[in-house]
């Protein structure tokens, strides 16, 4: 009964206006990191899922800097109980966790009533993610796409898809090459640079329009960046 109500008093100790005025600072904010993800993401598996779950986790977590406040036995109870949980959730891209450990920082800022802290961090953050969007530091492109096709395995035909690619790219490089068909035929596979972007349609028109040549296609890296 003592420990009961050695409870009731610490949760007593805490404002419901306080935690509630918390928890919707830290959803607001998880809203603007959120939005600041949808309008960066360059994939092609966008999850609303994971829109909705950086919204929702910084009210957890917000929750949970409450219900530990000074309490060492609390905050290690807590982990343990995280630690039996086994998440199983796969995220294949790391920009995804830096995004959810923003939420989260949102949610502890906001719990431990820092609230400067908590605006000032997601208004940096959100920022720097929309700077780093339109500037193009690290994107490191050699090659525009990946030029596949099939042919007879006969020197002419490659000589002539050599000749074709060395008028229409900038730079192209043979990444695979291996024999199709028991033999007959080879099927390859070229990185390539093109000198303009319009000149993908024609590439593929040319190289369609050589004898025997078969199974031609293109893909532009923006369109396969992640699948």
């Amino acid at each position: 009964m003592e420990f009961l109500s050695l409870n009731s008093d610490i949760t007593r100790q805490i404002p419901w206006q306080l935690v509630l005025l918390s928890c919707l600072l830290a959803f607001l904010l998880a809203q603007i990191v959120a939005m600041t993800y949808e309008h960066t993401y360059q994939g092609m598996s966008y999850s609303r899922s994971l829109f909705q779950s950086l919204s929702l986790i910084s009210i957890l977590s917000s929750m949970l800097m409450f219900a530990v406040g000074n309490s060492l036995a609390r905050g290690l109870g807590i982990a343990g109980v995280f630690a039996i949980i086994r998440f199983r959730t796969n995220v294949r891209d790391p920009r995804d966790i830096v995004f959810i450990f923003a939420s989260l920082s949102v949610g502890i800022a906001s719990g431990i009533q820092a609230f400067s802290l908590a605006i000032s961090g997601t208004l940096l953050f959100c920022t720097a993610a929309l700077f780093l969007r339109y500037v193009p530091l690290g994107s490191r492109q050699h090659f525009d796409g990946l030029l596949r096709f099939s042919a007879p395995s006969l020197p002419a035909i490659s000589e002539r898809v050599e000749t074709l690619l060395k008028g229409s790219c900038q730079r192209y490089a043979l990444v695979t090459m291996r024999e199709v068909s028991q033999g007959e035929r080879v099927e390859f596979a070229y990185q390539v640079k093109l000198k303009s972007a319009s000149y993908s349609d024609a590439v593929v028109f040319m190289i369609k329009n050589i004898p025997d040549i078969r199974g031609v296609s293109l893909m532009m890296q923006e369109t396969t960046v992640e699948l």
